[in-house]
């Protein structure tokens, strides 16, 4: 079977038993602090195993894109040379949320591996490992299903504490955890290694090809283990794994998925496809990159962005090993889009986008090499000893991206080596630094938790009344609140609109008969509305009725910017290009941000025309057009999906302008585009390689940007005693008139050096038979004073000379040397040693240079440097 027949089967068979096929969510986890990307199935369903969401089904299926390449879960430094790690992979998963448990999980799995009409897996090939203690698992394996004792492992506590094991899952150290059940293939004693638990278990017989979680048990930080009164199901294949198993092969580098992307990467680097490991490495790194890039990710030096880079230019490295020359880590997107593309459109739709930013990120590592061989030869040059010390060749290694075999290479051939031991000393502090900055310390017990959802009634108004369900404060479940207690309001029924989507929450107040409650933002937990605020008078109970009112000043100007937001959007998607997506937005009261993926600067004819088209759009005054309906029927009309937004079964189609624009979206919005009134672009600016941001103001906040602007024009007009009309004559006549008096002062200046010049050459004193001169002159640029070394040069004849001063609050130097000393002295290493002196940097050629710094109280005893450079030199 193909891989993406396997893909198909598998959701199909699951489909079959009740299960909602889910689609894989973006390698960007939403909402999720704890994640560096998606890195397993039921990331995307981890507020249900939470309670902290309910979904209109409790079985899932899905086949997730998954990342490991940062953080806690890294594989990359594997990848290429073992036949299973990867940067990139997809995982089969099945999902229960409090419906089935470990019968129907086990039975489900088995079925799907062994029974004729879906893989066919020889039952006698499956080896199966359960947590030691877990004689329900064992159990139904021995006496439901089976499976011979004799191809049953138990595993116990493995890792060096309890629950610590092979087969005991946790989200964390605290929150849901419970025993895993492994099921294994045997590849056939022709392959060295041993089952699980076993001392050759690393082995490449056996191997781990399904892992069944049940979440049994909620962990507190008191370690104890308490059972979860609704247990649930997480489980997960890896497809690369099992396809290599029904492929009959034992490397996933030789499954049908790998082999195109191989040939592809050969093609591209000029070299054949000899199963070299950089060659799998780079079939390898262009699936993340590509995934990567495609979900929003820009190559940077900080987070996912760095991850990123790294990958890139990882490939970059083992392409040039291979022989590539020039870019070519880009040309294979296309042939991963031909073989992904169906199952993930979104590598199709941002194809040129993502060769786009790959190419550059591939020219700038280029042109980072070339750095790094410039440091290198610097520090070359400093060494003293035969090492080329650890922390050197990390720094090349670490900030330059510049191979360490490549630093080896260089070392040999000058007889030097590098300290390697030093070099994976500093690799091993990264990776500390690493793994801290990623272990997030989340206690999933202090996360607020609510029973029951709260229903939104915030289309239809901005004031209703609701049923206090449950009352936080500081985190912690209470009755009651009292005047001036800050705290949490949860509602049965809110108008009060909750952050998401890139939309702030509302803000107002609760209020009942001898009570108000400010509302100061409104969040989500799950299917709750969270009311975050302080309790100004009274005292609030469970089970209390209330007003909510939202201040509708507030909503409206946000549904004005919200509403301008997707008319940008589609407006940008004409000008630009279809490659546009939205990969960020901000909406509040005050303005609208949004950041889109764009290979260049948007020019200001095209900044123009986006206003223009958005503002013919709110003069058609259209009537938004909302729906509800299922998302495959929303994405049959068009409908585009937005940034971090997650949606259920049903969703809700926004539409504007007779299908201008049409988005998926649950935000607040207009009611017609002309209540926008006007649309105003304030700023337009890169965020990241290959992301733009534009930020506009809309409504009475355009009003007010235009009106400053036009007093800011009154007052410059004032200030060149002109008027609106006649400015920019004024200021072309003002410009001119600084130009000339610039090229007076330039004239005078030089008249003033000359007549300095005469007065100077008598000051010269002989050294040698050479004559040097050393002189002060503060008030004059690096122009002048280079016109005035000229002019003593001539005067002198056979002459060192070396000026220097303060001008516009820095030192400015200039030294010059006769050519007929230029063998023996050098105006360029004078220079250097002067302008350390003063705290700076200079050089230039044998007969005249140039430097400065910022230290005048050392300019006298810089200056006092010539007498002894020249004496030195005879």
């Amino acid at each position: 079977m193909k891989s993406a027949e396997i893909r198909e089967a598998f959701l199909r068979f699951f489909e079959e038993k009740g299960h909602t096929r889910v689609a894989s969510s973006s390698l960007i986890p939403a909402n999720d602090p704890t994640l560096l990307f998606t890195n397993a199935g039921m990331n995307q369903f981890k507020d249900c195993f939470l309670g902290l969401e309910k979904r209109a089904y409790t079985r899932a299926t899905t086949s997730q894109k998954c990342v490991r390449a940062g953080g806690k879960h890294n594989d990359l430094e594997n990848v290429g040379y073992t036949a299973r790690h990867h940067t990139f992979f997809e995982m089969l998963g099945n999902f229960s949320f409090g419906d089935y448990f470990k019968r129907d999980a086990i039975t489900y799995a088995w079925e799907f591996l062994t029974s004729p009409q879906w893989l066919n897996l020889p039952a006698d090939k499956l080896w199966v490992t359960v947590y030691a203690s877990d004689d329900e698992a064992y159990d139904i394996w021995t006496q439901q299903v089976g499976v011979p004792a004799a191809r049953m492992v138990r595993i116990g506590d493995n890792k060096g504490a309890p629950y610590a094991s092979d087969n005991f899952w946790a989200m964390g150290d605290t929150g849901p955890c419970g025993p895993c059940t492994e099921i294994f293939f045997d590849h056939g004693e022709h392959i060295w290694g041993g089952p699980p638990g076993s001392p050759e278990e690393d082995g490449d017989r056996y191997i781990e090809i399904w892992n069944n979680v049940f979440m049994q048990f909620n962990r507190t930080a008191d370690g104890v283990l308490h059972p979860l009164p609704a247990p649930s199901v997480d489980t997960g294949m890896g497809l690369e794994r099992i396809s290599a198993v029904l492929q009959h092969v034992n490397s996933n580098y030789e499954i049908d998925l790998f082999q195109s992307l191989l040939n592809a990467s050969a093609a591209a680097i000029g070299c054949t496809n000899q199963g070299q490991a950089s060659l799998k490495v780079v079939a390898d790194h262009i699936r993340s990159c590509g995934f990567l890039v495609a979900d929003g990710v820009t190559p940077s030096n900080e987070g996912r962005g760095y991850v990123l880079r790294r990958i890139v230019r990882r490939a970059c490295r083992h392409g040039n090993k291979l022989g590539a020359k020039g870019s070519f880590f880009h040309k294979i997107v296309a042939a991963l889009a031909a073989e992904m593309g169906e199952a993930y459109p979104e590598l199709r739709q941002q194809q040129a986008h993502i060769e786009r930013v790959l190419k550059a990120e591939e020219e700038q590592f280029a042109k980072t090499l070339e750095q790094g061989l410039k440091i290198l030869e610097q520090d070359l040059a400093e060494l003293q000893g035969s090492v080329i010390p650890g922390d050197v060749v990390f720094k090349l290694y670490d900030t330059y991206g510049f191979p360490v075999d490549l630093t080896a290479d260089i070392a040999r051939e000058r007889e030097l080596s590098i300290d390697e031991e030093g070099f994976e000393r500093e690799m091993q502090a990264q990776r500390e630094r690493a793994r801290s900055a990623s272990a997030f310390d989340l206690d999933y017990n202090s996360l607020i938790k609510v029973e029951g959802e709260t229903r939104f009634t915030g289309y239809a108004g901005t004031s209703g009344a609701g049923r206090v369900l449950a009352l936080f404060k500081e985190g912690m479940n209470v009755d009651s609140l009292n005047a001036g207690e800050e705290g949490v309001v949860v509602l049965d029924q809110t108008p009060f609109y909750a952050e998401s989507g890139g939309q702030a929450g509302d803000c107002g107040y609760l209020e009942a008969k001898g009570l108000r409650f400010d509302v100061r933002d409104t969040r989500k937990a799950g299917g709750a509305f969270l009311h975050h605020g302080i309790l100004d008078a009274g005292s609030l109970s469970v089970g209390d009725q209330v007003e909510a009112v939202v201040d509708a000043t507030v909503r409206g100007a946000t549904a004005l910017n919200h509403s301008a937001t997707h008319l940008l959007h589609a407006a940008l998607r004409q000008i630009l290009g279809e490659h546009v997506g939205q990969k960020g937005s901000l909406v509040d009261s005050q303005r609208l941000r949004f950041d889109f993926s764009h290979f260049e600067a948007i020019k200001h004819e095209q900044l123009k025309a986006l206003e223009e088209l958005v503002n013919a759009e709110i003069r058609r005054n259209s009537e938004v057009e909302t729906e509800e309906t299922d998302i495959d029927t929303a994405k049959a009309k068009g409908a585009m999906a937005l940034f971090g937004e997650k949606y259920g079964d049903s969703v809700r189609v926004l539409s504007m302008g007779g299908g201008f624009s049409v988005e998926l979206c649950g935000g607040t919005h207009v009611q017609r585009t002309g209540d926008i009134g006007l649309f105003k672009i304030v700023s337009e600016g890169g965020v990241a390689a290959g992301v733009r941001r534009i930020e506009a103001v809309t409504g009475a906040q355009a009003l007010d940007y235009l009106n400053a602007a036009e007093e800011q024009l009154k007052d410059a007009a004032a200030l060149v005693k002109g008027s609106r009309d006649n400015l920019l004559d004024k200021l072309g006549g003002l410009l001119e008139r600084n130009r000339q008096l610039e090229k007076e002062l330039e004239q005078l200046k030089a008249k003033a050096a000359s007549a300095a010049g005469d007065d100077l050459a008598g000051a010269a004193i002989e050294v040698a038979g050479v004559k040097v001169l050393a002189a002060r002159l503060d008030g004059l640029d690096g122009k002048a004073l280079l016109a005035l070394v000229d002019q003593l040069k001539n005067k002198l004849g056979r002459a060192v000379v070396l000026l220097g001063g303060e001008f516009d609050g820095k030192v400015v130097l200039v030294a010059g040397v006769t050519q007929d000393l230029t063998a023996k002295l050098k105006a360029g290493e004078l220079m250097k040693q002067a302008a350390a002196l003063v705290g700076g940097k200079g050089g230039g050629r044998p007969d005249m240079a140039q430097g400065g710094g910022v230290d005048a109280g050392k300019l006298d005893e810089a200056l006092a440097l010539v007498e002894p450079f020249v004496a030195a030199a005879f």
